[in-house]
């Protein structure tokens, strides 16, 4: 068994009485030398050591040699888990011997540790517009996205090539599949196979370099199936346009610049299947229909969403979108935005955004006019998007994707026409999200306010807990 050590806090007990050693050791009528000793666990504490220190400070014994060592073990071993601490972690004698000789130290190292923590979940709460931008430049997700951003989400480069490659093998919608797959055998070598979900686990598409071949999960629609294709056409035939695009950014990670090719690639495919200039003309044509451009052009409903994000070509210019895409607990999957509304760029957890709505409804899309707290308003549309089914036992993967434009734009949409525009109680007030929002009197408030403090009236009953 473990003596139990007492040191440092005999060593506080001492300085909370502003005492020297030698005053101490008077006190107990033991020498200095001894006094230093038990300071130093070099010496643990008799019977009557204890009654003396009990009658000369006044502290319960008990107090004195109450053991907290194993709990701090426990928290420092668990502590100390944290990927962030990295390398080896300290051995267990290690971690007893500061527990037994800076037992301060520790506390306040679980206490930072702790801190550290909270502060982490609190910034997963607010989503990005809560977090520092040290923090946010530093990842994958937010410096691709600031890359795609800053080009208005349209690469010159991209649709030239796209138009090139589809004007070289003209077809039908229905006959893309069989196009691309030619080509990449004709020119690269490639062969195309569709796999059985036995044999893919959860990938959707192998490219194995090695053998020549890309493996196609049977558990992929025949519009995603193309879509492949067209990305790995760009990955194979055009990577000196994805490493040009990359270098001239600020992208330096080799992760990275792994994902901003892997986004680039689905840009050309986009425009691959829905080449600039009929699509455009098309948009334009049943205002912005994308079921009816969907049908047109045999792609699926959210990839014509993606694609409309995209039409920003000088002298022809599309409506400016922002594209969202959440899953069920509101986690944002997708985004893709060129207009100034913040929740595209910043979360979506919103519940009074009818994005949320819209898993109530499947395959419907339910419109909605909001505005945010800053006054700005935007049309949006809202629709779930099926994710692939491997069988029976695969969960339900449904997503909800929105599509959105500033007000001043809406008119240019048949998704819009059926709605009185001027109707002031149309606009539905939407903030970021709770914890960021200013709004007062929202029946939807999830979380206290960290902008402001909510009137609590203990005689009235408000909506919700954080207001009354």
């Amino acid at each position: 068994m473990r003596k139990t050590l007492v040191g440092p806090r005999l060593r506080q007990l001492r300085r909370d009485h502003g005492q020297t050693q030698a005053e101490m050791a008077k006190a107990l009528g033991v020498s200095t030398a001894y006094v230093n000793l038990l300071e130093n666990n070099q010496r643990s504490l008799s019977v009557a050591m204890l009654m003396s220190l009990s009658d000369a400070y006044g502290v319960d014994w008990r107090d004195l040699i109450q053991d907290e060592s194993s709990t701090l073990l426990a928290d420092l071993r668990n502590t100390l888990q944290d990927p962030v601490f990295g390398g080896s972690a300290p051995d267990i004698q290690e971690l007893r011997a500061a527990i037994d000789h800076a037992p301060r130290l520790v506390d306040h190292f679980l206490d930072l540790y702790r801190s550290h923590r909270n502060t982490l979940e609190n910034m997963m709460r607010l989503g990005s517009e809560g977090m520092p931008d040290e923090l946010l430049g530093s990842t994958p997700e937010r410096i691709i996205h600031d890359f795609f951003r800053d080009h208005s989400n349209h690469f010159p480069e991209l649709e030239a090539a796209a138009e090139r490659l589809r004007a070289a093998t003209p077809c039908e919608a229905d006959d893309v599949y069989q196009v691309l797959k030619g080509r990449l055998m004709r020119v690269h070598g490639i062969e195309v196979r569709t796999a059985r979900v036995e044999d893919m686990g959860q990938a959707l598409r192998i490219h194995d370099e090695t053998e020549s071949m890309v493996h196609l999960s049977e558990a992929l629609d025949h519009q995603n199936r193309v879509f492949q294709l067209a990305h790995v056409l760009c990955l194979v035939e055009l990577p000196a346009i994805l490493d040009g695009l990359t270098a001239d950014s600020d992208i330096t990670s080799e992760t990275a610049v792994a994902r901003c090719h892997v986004e680039l690639a689905n840009y050309f495919a986009a425009a691959y299947l829905m080449p600039y200039a009929p699509f455009f003309e098309a948009a334009e044509e049943t205002q912005y229909d994308a079921d009816r451009l969907a049908a047109a052009f045999g792609v699926s409903f959210e990839q014509v969403c993606h694609r409309l994000t995209t039409l920003q070509r000088d002298g022809a210019k599309g409506v400016p979108f922002f594209f969202l895409r959440v899953d069920k607990a509101g986690n944002v999957t997708k985004r893709f935005n060129s207009t100034s509304f913040n929740i595209a760029d910043y979360g979506g957890a919103c519940p009074v955004w009818n994005i949320h709505t819209s898993f109530r409804t499947p395959g419907v899309i339910v419109p909605q006019f909001v505005e945010l707290p800053d006054g700005e308003r935007f049309f949006t549309m809202s629709r779930t998007t099926e994710r692939p089914v491997f069988s029976r036992d695969t969960q339900d993967r449904r997503l909800a994707l929105a599509l959105g434009c500033e007000l001043k734009h809406a008119h240019r949409l048949a998704y819009a026409a059926p709605f009185n525009l001027p109707d002031e109680a149309m606009f539905a007030p939407i903030g970021i999200n709770c914890h960021l929002c200013p709004r007062k009197n929202c029946g939807q408030r999830a979380h206290q306010p960290l902008v402001m403090d909510l009137p609590i009236n203990t005689n009235r009953r408000g909506n919700t807990r954080y207001e009354s």
